[in-house]
C-alpha cells in the first residue's frame, strides 16, 4: 500500500538538504510541475508548504505536489544557470514561459573545402560554424551583402575536394567573370588566401571591425612599399567598404567591449526584455525576449532568465552586465553595473525604449487581429479584480474643475468597451453651488446626470469611476442614494496621491499593481475627465470674461455680446472695428454705443 501524500511530503520536507540547489515539484501523475532555484534549499521549499499564498494559482500548484526531488550545486549562481537550463529543456507547466517562438536567422561558415557563408533557420551539427541569431533581418542582411562585396567567397554548391579540382571537373561560371569570385574551382583562388578572407570576415561578424582595419590598412601600406600596387588597391577597396559599414551601425564608445545590456518591462502577465551586446564600442547584436509569467514571478527573477537566454542564443561570454537593477544572484565571471549617468546611461535607456517599442507593437497587434478579445480579456480582468458583478462594457467617470469657486464645471467621459466613447462625452456648468464647494458640485452633478438618465430610461453604466478619494465619493454616492440607485450601479474612487481604490462603505482602500490593466483604465478615465474638464473650463472662463467687459456697456445685453463675439471672434476686434462694421452686426443705435464706449465717450 503507497504511503499518503501528505506523510510522503512531510517526510521529504524533513530530509531535504541545506546549501544552495535546485529542487523540482512533480504531481501525482509523476509530471513535472514548477523548477526552481534557491539559497538554501530546506528554508525555500518548506516555505511553500508554511506560508499562506495570495496567487491562487500558486496556491493551485502547491495543492497538486506530489512528490519534490533536489539537486545540490557548489553556489547560488550555479543553481541559477541549472534552473535556467532545466527550464527551457522540460518546460515545467508552472515556469515562465518564453513566448517568442520564432525561428530566427543564423549565419552559418558550412565547414567543408573553401566554405560557403549563407544564412539559415536550421542549425544542423555538423561542425559548421554558427553566427546569431539575428531577429533584425535587415542587419544580417546588410552584413551578408558587405561580406559579399568585399570578399570574393563562393556560393555555388560544388564539392571542391582536391581530387575533384585536380581531375577538372569544373569550369568557372558566371559570377567568376563578373568579380564576384576568384574561381577554386580551377584552382586560381589558393585555399591560404580563402582561410585568411575567412579569418577576417569572422572578425566583421563578431563586430571586431577595428582590429581588421588596423590589419588591413597595415598590409595595404606593406604591399605598396612593396609596389605591389594592384593588391594594395584591393585592400584599399575593402578598407572603404568595412569603414563604411561600420558607420551605419550604432556606436557608443570604443571603451565599452564585451558588454551585455540589458532592460526589461513587467507587466502583470507579461514581461518585454531587450537585450544588446556591444563590442568595440558598436551594437552588433539586439534581441527582444517576450516572456509570459505562469506565477507571481518577481522582475529580478524575470531579468535574469532572459538575460541567460539572450546570452545563450548569441553565445555571449561578455563580463560586463549593464542592467537597470542590481540582482542578487551573481553570474560567475561576470560584473553587474548600474549606471547612473554617461554612454552606459545612455545605453540602458536605449534597451528600454526598445522593449517599450516592442511591448506597444505587441499591443497593437492584439487590439488590430483580435478587438474583441483584446477588449473582452481587460473587462474580464476589470470585472475581477474590482469585484464588480458584471462586465464595465460602459463606465462613466466625473470630474470637477474650478478656480476658487468661479467658473465651476464639470466633465464625464464615457469609455465603452475599455475605450474612450468621445460623441458621448458631456460637461456640465454648475449652478446651485456658490464657492468652492468640491463635495456639493459632486452632488449636484451626480443628480442631474442621473435623474436625467432616469427620466429618458436611458442606459445605465455598469461602473462610476469619481475623480477623488473618500469625499467625493461620498457626496456622489448621497445623490445616488436619493434617487434610488445606490447598489443598482458599481462606483469607485480613484484618489490622486497613492492611486488608491475607494468602494462605497469600506474605509481601506484597494491598491491594485501598478502594471495591472484595469488601473491603466481606470487612470484613463480620471485623465480624460480632467483633460475634458480643463478645456471646457477655460472656454467658459474666457467666455464669461469677454460677456463681463461688454456687458458693462449700458444697453447691450448677453445676446447683443454674443453676436458681437460670434461675429467678430474677440473683444480686441470689436474695439478695432469700424462703425459699419459693429452696424452690419448689432444696427445704428447698439452700434454707436459700443463705439462710443470704447473710444472716449462714455
Amino acid at each position: 500500500m503507497s504511503e499518503p501524500k501528505e506523510n510522503l511530503l512531510e517526510s521529504l520536507l524533513k530530509t531535504l538538504p541545506e546549501g544552495p540547489g535546485v529542487y523540482q515539484y512533480f504531481d501525482a501523475d509523476k509530471q513535472l510541475l514548477y523548477v526552481g532555484k534557491a539559497k538554501n534549499l530546506k528554508k525555500r521549499v518548506s516555505s511553500y508548504f508554511t506560508k499562506v499564498h495570495d496567487n491562487a494559482r500558486l496556491r493551485l500548484m502547491v495543492n497538486k505536489i506530489a512528490d519534490i526531488k533536489t539537486i545540490k550545486v557548489n553556489s547560488e549562481s550555479d543553481a541559477l544557470l541549472l534552473e535556467n537550463n532545466l527550464i527551457k529543456n522540460l518546460k515545467p507547466r508552472y515556469n515562465i514561459n518564453l513566448k517568442d517562438d520564432k525561428t530566427y536567422p543564423w549565419i552559418v561558415i558550412k565547414k567543408e573545402r573553401f566554405p560557403r557563408i549563407f544564412p539559415t533557420r536550421k542549425l544542423i551539427r555538423d561542425g559548421s560554424e554558427y553566427f546569431g541569431p539575428y531577429t533584425n533581418g535587415k542587419n544580417m542582411h546588410a552584413l551578408l551583402d558587405l561580406i559579399r562585396q568585399t570578399y570574393p567567397i563562393r556560393n555555388c554548391s560544388y564539392e571542391l575536394s582536391k581530387e575533384n579540382i585536380d581531375k577538372g571537373k569544373f569550369r568557372p561560371c558566371l559570377e567568376f567573370h563578373i568579380g564576384n569570385c576568384k574561381a577554386p574551382c580551377v584552382n586560381k583562388y589558393s585555399e591560404e588566401d580563402y582561410t585568411q578572407n575567412l579569418q577576417e570576415i569572422r572578425q566583421i561578424i563578431k563586430g571586431n571591425v577595428s582590429g581588421i582595419l588596423s590589419e588591413l590598412r597595415q598590409r595595404m601600406k606593406a604591399s605598396s612599399e612593396a609596389l605591389e600596387f594592384e593588391q594594395a588597391n584591393e585592400l584599399k577597396e575593402k578598407i572603404e567598404q568595412i569603414t563604411s559599414f561600420q558607420g551605419k551601425s550604432t556606436i557608443v564608445h570604443p571603451s565599452i567591449t564585451n558588454t551585455d545590456v540589458i532592460h526589461i518591462i513587467c507587466e502583470e502577465k507579461t514581461a518585454y526584455a531587450h537585450c544588446f551586446h556591444i563590442t568595440n564600442g558598436a551594437i552588433v547584436q539586439a534581441q527582444n525576449i517576450e516572456l509570459r509569467k505562469k506565477l507571481d514571478e518577481s522582475d529580478e527573477e524575470l531579468m535574469l532568465f532572459a538575460l541567460l537566454e539572450f546570452r545563450d542564443r548569441i553565445g555571449s561570454k561578455a563580463k560586463e552586465l549593464i542592467v537597470p537593477f542590481l540582482p542578487e544572484v551573481e553570474l560567475p565571471g561576470c560584473e553587474y553595473v548600474v549606471p547612473k549617468i554617461g554612454d552606459k546611461k545612455q545605453l540602458l535607456q536605449l534597451c528600454y525604449k526598445n522593449a517599450l517599442a516592442h511591448k506597444q507593437e505587441r499591443d497593437k497587434q492584439l487590439a488590430l487581429t483580435n478587438p474583441e478579445k483584446h477588449s473582452e480579456r481587460i473587462l474580464n480582468q476589470m470585472m475581477k479584480d474590482l469585484r464588480l458583478k458584471e462586465l464595465p462594457r460602459r463606465i462613466e467617470g466625473f470630474d470637477n474643475s474650478n478656480i476658487q469657486g468661479q467658473f465651476a464645471v464639470s466633465a464625464m467621459p464615457v469609455f465603452i468597451d475599455a475605450k474612450p466613447a468621445k460623441k458621448e462625452y458631456r460637461h456640465f456648468n454648475i449652478k446651485t453651488v456658490e464657492g468652492p464647494d468640491d463635495f456639493a458640485s459632486m452632488r449636484e452633478v451626480i443628480h442631474r446626470r442621473y435623474s436625467k438618465l432616469l427620466e429618458e430610461k436611458s442606459e445605465r453604466p455598469q461602473l462610476i469611476v469619481i475623480d477623488g478619494g473618500k469625499g467625493q465619493l461620498a457626496a456622489a454616492m448621497e445623490s445616488l442614494e436619493n434617487l434610488g440607485l445606490r447598489g443598482k450601479i458599481a462606483v469607485i474612487g480613484i484618489a490622486k496621491r497613492l492611486e488608491e481604490i475607494y468602494f462605497p462603505d469600506d474605509p481601506l482602500p484597494l491598491y491594485l499593481d501598478k502594471r495591472s490593466e484595469t488601473l491603466k483604465v481606470i487612470q484613463q478615465i480620471r485623465d480624460e475627465a480632467h483633460r475634458f474638464g480643463i478645456t471646457h473650463h477655460r472656454s467658459k472662463r474666457s467666455r464669461e470674461t469677454f460677456k463681463t467687459e461688454l456687458n458693462e456697456i449700458k444697453g447691450i445685453s448677453d445676446k447683443s455680446a454674443e453676436k458681437l463675439l460670434l461675429a467678430l471672434k474677440s473683444v480686441k476686434q470689436i474695439k478695432e472695428a469700424t462703425t459699419e462694421e459693429l452696424q452690419a452686426v448689432l444696427g445704428t443705435k447698439k452700434a454707436q454705443l459700443v463705439w462710443d464706449y470704447f473710444h472716449g465717450k462714455k
